[in-house]
């Protein structure tokens, strides 16, 4: 299973950041060690063309070289260096790669991306570029050079809501976001997506499952896609310093095999990002994002199988 990555491009942040930059390459090491049937690939950059399907070329510009407003920086919560803007550029990139892979093998990952609070013009919480809004794009364009016309579902469980991917995708009837979230929690002001599922402090598994269950259902009902982007965000375990959610492992595995099992049964490719964790214990956070990629290697198993 084709997985990519940009770790060699870490932001030099300043001592106390609470964002655990750490764990991208905890989680490749891991992955190199634990999980044989996945080959790590080094993410190529979105291009200035590729970034400008979604962003505007001023914002994009003022990212590469700095020239951007220092009040979308702080919403950003990085400080500008040429790193971050190439490493922005390189998450996009692995979502771009992971989406084609995903049409010639079933299932592909990016180790980082699910930058979903990133919108046309600016960025935030985290996120400078939208790699799934991009990605969704530039896989729309290139199936229409083929004479397809190409309808993409994100599926975003990370516990934040996509505001930005939501706000880039309205009005747009060949996008489906679907975005299941704490209601309580980051961004404040949500932006309305076709499907949001608000969930309250402490959900627990068998809740979360359930409304997960009845999300599907409504996606399947008002849309078919034919590419499936889903944001496997590690923040709702109950571990999580920012989730407010009451995951165990069992019910996070859980809900990893049932967005997986869904796709496969329905014959529809999926790339993956691994989003929003912030675990009190980093360890954890990393464990929570293996344990979505073993379940993700055997669904890539028995789609190499159908193709024999």
């Amino acid at each position: 299973m084709q997985v990519f990555y940009a770790t060699q491009f870490v932001l030099p942040l300043p001592p106390g950041h609470r964002f655990p930059m750490g764990k991208y390459q905890l989680l490749r090491d891991r992955l190199a060690a634990e999980l044989p049937a996945i080959r790590l690939m080094q993410a190529l950059p979105a291009s200035d063309g590729e970034l400008a399907l979604v962003h505007k070329p001023s914002y994009v510009q003022g990212i590469t070289d700095g020239t951007v407003d220092p009040a979308i920086l702080r919403e950003i919560g990085f400080p500008w260096s040429a790193a971050m803007a190439e490493r922005a550029r390189r998450s996009v990139g692995a979502t771009i790669s992971a989406c084609r892979a995903a049409f010639s093998e079933g299932i592909a990952a990016n180790i980082a991306g699910g930058t979903h609070h990133a919108s046309a013009d600016r960025g935030g919480g985290f996120c400078v570029f939208n790699d799934a809004a991009v990605a969704a794009c530039l896989m729309q364009a290139e199936q229409a050079r083929l004479g397809r016309r190409l309808r993409v579902a994100i599926v975003d469980l990370d516990v934040h809501q996509g505001n930005g991917t939501a706000r880039i995708f309205r009005g747009d009837d060949s996008v489906f976001t679907l975005s299941i979230h704490g209601q309580k929690n980051f961004p404040f002001r949500k932006e309305p997506s076709d499907l949001d599922v608000d969930l309250p402090d402490g959900c627990t598994d068998d809740e979360y499952l359930h409304a997960l269950e009845g999300a599907l259902a409504e996606l399947e009902r008002r849309f078919d896609p034919g590419l499936v982007i889903y944001l496997a965000g590690a923040d709702p375990h109950e571990g999580d310093r920012l989730g407010r959610l009451k995951l165990t492992w069992d019910g996070l595995e859980a809900r990893d095999r049932r967005v997986f099992d869904w796709a496969w049964q329905r014959g529809l490719p999926l790339a993956f990002a691994m989003a929003g964790g912030y675990g009190r214990r980093m360890e954890d956070t990393v464990q929570a994002q293996v344990n979505t990629f073993g379940v993700a290697v055997s669904y890539w198993q028995r789609w190499q199988n159908r193709r024999r």
